[in-house]
């Protein structure tokens, strides 16, 4: 049986690494006296492509801090937009991850799976949306609040009849 540090020894042979490589999650493999190559540009933002003056003035931190630090990684089928910094800030060597909701929207449960594991760390490169599985259904947002949100039998909205309980209950009454 193999445990962790095997299964890294194995790893580090399968490619050729040493112990005096540098490891960073997330990064291209560095070997001891090795340049790592640039990682590519990213597109710069427009402030059009954001949402113009409208969304300027409706969220500024957002659309500047885009503007200024922020490279273009892709867009979703709903038009949400995905960012990623161009000079990577945190102690980690990684760049922060954001998303611009189209339509001015504030909901993360507009994310689909695949942005959603690019942009926590799961996966260094946005999944494949062609990929689905026939079993897979499309994403679909949390619908609470809506015409569409999940309502069981006997709800208000659904007509208000329940089917009877063994142990009902009777309201009380006063003085009755």
């Amino acid at each position: 049986m193999r445990n962790g540090w095997t299964d890294l020894a194995a790893s580090l042979i399968e490619t050729g690494m040493n112990a005096t490589d540098d490891i960073v999650p997330g990064r291209a493999v560095r070997h001891k006296g090795q340049k790592t190559s640039p990682a590519p540009e990213k597109a710069s933002p427009s402030l059009a492509s954001l949402g113009g003056w409208r969304a300027l003035f409706s969220n500024p931190g957002l659309v500047l801090g885009t503007l200024r630090r922020g490279g273009a990684v892709g867009q979703d089928d709903t038009g949400n937009q995905y960012f990623e910094e161009r000079r990577p800030s945190r102690s980690d060597g990684r760049g922060r991850r954001w998303v611009v909701y189209a339509g001015g929207a504030r909901d993360a449960s507009l994310v689909p799976p695949e942005w959603h594991a690019w942009l926590h760390f799961t996966t260094d490169a946005p999944l494949s949306a062609a990929e689905h599985l026939p079993w897979q259904r499309p994403h679909e947002p949390n619908l609470t609040g809506t015409a569409r949100a999940y309502r069981p039998r006997g709800h208000d909205y659904e007509g208000g009849a329940r089917a009877s309980a063994s142990a009902d209950y009777e309201p009380w009454t006063p003085n009755a």
